[in-house]
Formats: C-alpha cells, structure tokens, sequence
C-alpha cells in the first residue's frame, strides 16, 4: 500500500492494518479531508449479540468517529429477512419479525459501549433498513432499481460463483440480497448523506453494486472500502473458541471469558491484534508485539486488559485480570469465573463429571468431556480427574467445585 493520505481516519485505517481494499483511494481521501463524511457498516440480526468477528468492524467506526466523522450502524430488520449468501456454503435459516427485533434490541447494546450517539455533527446515527425496505412495492421496485443490475455480472462476483462452482443451491431469495444491500447504500446517501460504506472483504461485490446504483439513479459519486477478513496465525476464523462463539454481550459470555480469549492468544497475533483491537499507540503496539519469551506473557495481559476495557469497561477488565492472577499465579479460586448453579434437586440425585464439563462449557460433548479426562486434560479443585462417571452430590458442593480444562479454562460449580 504506497498511497499516503491526508485525512487521519484512512492513515489510521491503513497504519493498523485495516485497511484491504478502497474504490477510489484519492477520492474518498479528498472528501475525508475536506468535511465531515458520513459512513455506515450494515449488521444483521442472526443472533442476540455480534461476537468479535465483528470487532474489526466496530473499531472502524470507532476509529471513523474519533477522527472527526459521523458513523452510521445500519442494523437489517430487513435484510435479515432474507440472509446474505456471501461465501456461506448453505441458506440461513429465516426468523421471524419478533425474533430479529429482540436480536436488534440486544446488538444496539453492544455498539453503546464503542460509539457516540447524540445531535453533534460527528454524533452517531442507529439507522434500521426495514424502514425502506418493508414498505417496498415489488413491481415498482423492480422497474426502477431492479433494471440497473446485470445478472451476468451478479453472477461473475466471487461470492456467488464460489456458491455456484459447489453446485450448492443459491436461492432466488438468497440472489436478491446484493440487490437490497445496494438499495441501502442508494437510499442512505439519498436521506443522510452517507458517502462510503465499510465493511469485510467478503462484501466487495455488494459494496461496489450499491455504488453503482447510486451513480446511475442519483448521479452521485461514493465510496467502499474493505478490511481483511481475519484468521488467527493459526489459520482458525476470528470469533470462535473451542468452546464457541466469543460474544460481545456481556449476558451471553462473562467479561472474564472474554478477558481470557485474548489473554489466549497466540504469539504471532499479539503485536496485529494490539493495532487492530485497542486504540494502543503502534509504536506500542510494536514493541509489544515483539516480545519473546516469557515477556510475551505481560504483552497478552496489556491486550487482554485494553480490549475488555472497550467492550466491558474498566471495572471488569480489572476484575478479569485479577480473577486470572488468582487462578493462575495462586491456584486459588477467583470470583469472577464462569458459574455453574446446579439446584438441591440436581444435587440430590447426583450430576456426573462429564456432565459437569459439558454444562458448564469446558466440554462441548459428552464424548469431548470423556476424551479431555482420559487424555489427563480435566482437572477437579486442581487435582488431576480420571472418572468421568465420577458423581457430585450436594456434599461435594458444600463448597464451590473449580473445574478445570486443559492449561487455562476453568469454571465453577455452586449450589443454586
């Protein structure tokens, strides 16, 4: 990347390694310099929170507001209704009206925490699509927007042909989603003035069709710019742990789950997940990033602590590391580890260790909870675990049970 702009949000965007592809570089440089630009990154509604695969994006609009310009969150109560079939190897399932509504309701949570939303001319805008898109008539829609797109070229765009080239259906419904996500990029610039849309490089193809429509129904010059879609050093997705997804809502995963998936990073991602993950200056980010040895240790800490602190604020990225430095530096049992209730009932009649695992989330199966203890992986109040048909009763949890996975994961079982 040889191009050295002038505006600080696309020098931010392409220091941190944000940055994977842009329209029209100068352009939408020229237009960042001169004024306040209005961008927006779309998000369904497939689940009650984003997890932090999503993260790349959020800091971008973090990074957009900080540096003087006015983010718009476009949630899709509409587009969810039909899913996009970028580089998915199947349809998504359909939810229902109620069931997107509650996932937005608890989405916007998330965003609270990262971004500003007020009057001020750089104050962020919470936008929903279905206030266009539900009201649309189908025949209207189809001789003036439908006209303008070419199905050879639809078809061209790697996220349909890698669909197609696996002989894997694409539904017609599935096909109209680019239609949709550039009828939003028409229809926010028409109403608020967005010029550029943001988002992973798997939207290449949506972003670059809704500058198109724009520049043919309204005359209008615009901009997309992409980031890499991430993978960990070890080539896994960004978001997924071994024991699920790593969510945003602190309701869905406990902070200090959270603090723990970055404490877990890998050597190799530390110094990139700093540039990327906090707001860290990059010579920092650098020199952490280099560490070897045990040194490399405290740099996951810094990252741990200053990610958590974004999403979660700074009271429970304190709690989390404390919690850590209990359990890992004392052995002992912090406060703040992921709980397990199990009622008298439960106790009464007994709960297996598998059980146990599974539960409490250290296992995903009951299989994977067998296979841990037999391969010396599961540990009871710290002691190595060699019966997985081990029972606990209502006397074993006269006190809180630590349990423990591999060399870092644990969780607690209490009495409810």
């Amino acid at each position: 990347m040889t191009y050295h702009p002038k505006s600080d949000f696309l020098r931010v965007m392409i220091e941190r390694g944000f940055l994977a592809d842009c329209t029209d570089y100068q352009g939408l440089d020229e237009a960042l310099a001169k004024d306040v630009v209005p961008a927006y990154i779309g998000f369904d509604a497939t689940a009650k929170s984003l997890h932090v695969g999503s993260l790349i994006q959020i800091m971008m609009l973090r990074w957009l507001q900080r540096t003087g310009h006015k983010p718009i969150t476009l949630m899709g109560g509409g587009t969810t209704k039909v899913g996009d079939p970028s580089f998915r190897a199947d349809e998504r399932p359909l939810l229902t009206p109620a069931q997107i509504d509650d996932n937005i309701a608890g989405i916007k949570r998330v965003f609270a925490a990262y971004i500003r939303y007020d009057e001020t001319p750089t104050g962020a805008l919470m936008l929903n699509n279905a206030e266009w898109l539900d009201g649309l008539n189908y025949l209207d829609f189809l001789r003036d927007i439908g006209r303008h797109f070419s199905v050879n070229r639809m078809l061209a765009f790697e996220s349909v042909k890698s669909r197609i080239d696996r002989e894997q259906s694409l539904s017609f419904l599935e096909f109209n989603y680019m239609i949709l996500q550039a009828y939003d990029f028409l229809e926010l610039n028409r109403r608020y003035g967005c010029l550029l849309q943001m988002g992973g490089s798997d939207q290449w193809g949506n972003i670059v069709n809704g500058i198109d429509l724009t520049r043919r129904v309204l005359d209008h010059e615009i901009y997309g710019l992409t980031s890499p879609l991430l993978t960990t050093s070890d080539g896994k997705k960004m978001g997924k742990s071994q024991s699920g997804a790593v969510w945003l809502n602190p309701d869905m995963l406990s902070p200090y789950e959270f603090w723990q998936f970055w404490r877990n990073t890998t050597d190799a991602d530390v110094g990139r997940f700093l540039k990327l993950y906090t707001e860290l200056p990059v010579e920092e980010c650098d020199r952490l990033g280099a560490l070897a040895g045990s040194e490399i240790n405290e740099a996951k800490i810094v990252l741990a602590n200053e990610v958590t602190k974004l999403a979660h604020g700074p009271d429970a990225s304190l709690a989390a590391e404390a919690t850590a430095r209990e359990v890992f530096e004392r052995g002992g049992v912090g406060d703040d580890l992921p709980t397990l209730a199990l009622s008298a009932s439960e106790a009464a009649e007994g709960v297996s260790l598998a059980q146990l695992l599974v539960r409490s989330g250290l296992a995903k199966s009951g299989k994977d909870a067998k296979r841990l203890i037999a391969e010396g992986g599961a540990r009871v109040n710290d002691e190595p675990a060699t019966d997985a048909g081990r029972m606990f009763g209502a006397g074993d949890l006269a006190e809180p049970v630590k349990l423990t996975a591999g060399k870092k994961r644990h969780a607690l079982v209490v009495l409810g």
